[in-house]
């Protein structure tokens, strides 16, 4: 029998004794009267209302360390993040009582009520008058000191990681803080925030497979989103001409250190704007999160400074190639002397790849990686790009752009395409891609053409990976320490 075997069984040795002497194990009506942290800020800002004879309190919390001595013991206690101490004495509670507690194990659930003193070393300990046994734990924690450190462990026991480790708790304190920081700044620039279906009859709004699923009374296939994107449009078709959405979405791809196939977006839109705009709107917008939660522009991440002070570089893709990616400016528009040099260089890419997805490829691996501060890469191939508008300097190229920031995409925005001939001849040539064997080739949406014909104003519209934003602002390496309960691969 190994050891947490062996523990498991003196724990429920312990239960049983417990039931047959007649304790409630999971009580139902305790109700504490406020939070440790709340006693916190009492200790800090009105000690003289402390003291044996001064303010009670009643708290709750799960019991993180014992030391029993004799008739009195000291226990560590936590509620959410924060710990107190509780001192209890068999005197103050009753035999009866102080029998039933050192009975309790680590990880058990307690009640306790009295005034606050402090101990020889000036800590503020509860001194507990009453104690009541709130929530037995079955199975014993992880060992205070060694915590969790297996990462696949914690991924797969998250609720434990959040006991045990604070810096797990502190990343989802500040991911909710995050996401919160950017709905205040979408609501105070008069955007309104809505909701759009999850479950569509054309997966559309991005390149990527989907999932597939099967609704039974309706008798047709349905695919969980790709992307909000063609919803949030249609309805500045119908005059919402400020929408965003923060927005789960699923895409049936690999698992990775940056991908999970469930994950969290915002997309928003505006009419009467273009993609020079959105790129200030997102400086401004990246500034003020940093600042608010980490109260400045400049944030460590893995070893490097990131600077989220507007004033962020915007570069052409094309020019990036050569000026990034140290290839020759005069092969750029051959696509011969492509092919070629991305066999020479071990890049994967075949001759049935358009010229622009060609030139994407060698981006992606000559020039993202290299992409630390954040960086605006703009005019992207048309083939590329079956939503954005073409540029009207270059008709090869869109007024879109993807920011990188880390050496990787953060967000992906353009200038909207509002003319409904072009958008069916842009999904005209998607579906010939998909043909050809492209399975990631966006599919006709003709009623998105339709809604179209009914006039939609100049718009842009931009997605921002809020994973990787987290990532970024809590210098995590991995998306799976940012998820709470990220896809996995199931045990043998």
């Amino acid at each position: 029998m190994d050891k947490i075997s062996k523990l498991l069984q003196v724990r429920k040795e312990k239960i049983n004794e417990l039931k047959e002497n007649g304790v409630c194990l999971y009580p139902n009506d305790f109700k504490p009267s406020c939070s440790i942290s709340e006693v916190i800020k009492v200790v800090r800002d009105e000690p003289d209302t402390l003291g044996e004879e001064g303010r009670q309190f009643s708290l709750a919390g799960r019991m993180m360390a014992i030391n029993k001595m004799g008739k009195s013991s000291f226990v560590r206690f936590k509620d959410g993040g924060d710990q107190m101490q509780v001192y209890i004495q068999q005197d103050k509670v009753g035999k009866q009582i102080y029998t039933i507690f050192k009975k309790l194990d680590i990880g058990d659930f307690i009640g306790v009520s009295g005034p606050l003193f402090q101990t020889r070393t000036g800590e503020w300990t509860l001194l507990a008058t009453q104690f009541r046994l709130l929530s037995k734990a079955v199975r014993p924690l992880p060992e205070k000191f060694h915590g969790i450190t297996d990462p696949e462990k914690r991924y797969r026991q998250r609720y434990l990681d959040l006991i045990m480790n604070e810096k797990s708790r502190t990343i989802f304190q500040k991911r909710s803080q995050i996401v919160a920081a950017m709905r205040r700044f979408f609501e105070d620039k008069g955007f309104m925030e809505v909701e759009t279906p999850m479950m569509q009859p054309l997966p559309g709004g991005a390149e990527a497979a989907p999932f597939k699923t099967w609704h039974n009374a309706l008798g047709m296939e349905l695919f969980l989103r790709i992307a909000p994107e063609l919803y949030l449009k249609r309805l500045v078709v119908g005059g919402f001409e400020k929408v965003f959405e923060i927005n789960r979405n699923f895409r049936n791809e690999g698992v990775s250190t940056r991908h999970n196939p469930e994950f969290t977006m915002v997309e928003f839109y505006q009419a009467y704007i273009n993609y020079e705009d959105l790129m200030d709107i997102t400086e401004e917008m990246f500034e003020s999160i940093a600042k608010q939660v980490n109260t400045t522009a400049k944030v460590s991440y893995q070893g490097m400074t990131i600077d989220f002070s507007k004033g962020w570089k915007r570069i052409p893709m094309i020019e990036s190639l050569s000026a990034i990616g140290g290839m020759d400016p005069a092969i750029l528009d051959d696509k011969q002397a492509l092919l070629k040099y991305a066999g020479d260089n071990q890049i994967t890419i075949t001759k049935k790849d358009s010229f622009g997805k060609i030139l994407t490829k060698l981006f992606d691996t000559l020039v993202e990686p290299k992409l630390i501060q954040p960086t605006f890469i703009t005019g992207y191939p048309v083939e590329v790009s079956p939503l954005s508008r073409k540029s009207d300097t270059n008709p090869e190229l869109t007024d879109r752009f993807e920011l990188f920031i880390a050496g990787r995409e953060i967000a992906n925005g353009f200038s909207e395409i509002n003319d409904p001939e072009d958008q069916y001849d842009r999904f005209a040539m998607q579906s010939r891609q998909r043909d050809e064997g492209d399975p990631e080739a966006h599919i006709m949406d003709s009623d998105y053409v339709e809604a179209l014909e009914y006039g939609m104003p100049p718009t842009a519209g931009e997605g921002i990976g809020i994973d990787r934003l987290v990532m970024l602002l809590t210098d995590a390496a991995s998306i799976r320490e940012v998820i709470l309960f990220p896809h996995m691969k199931q045990n043998a």
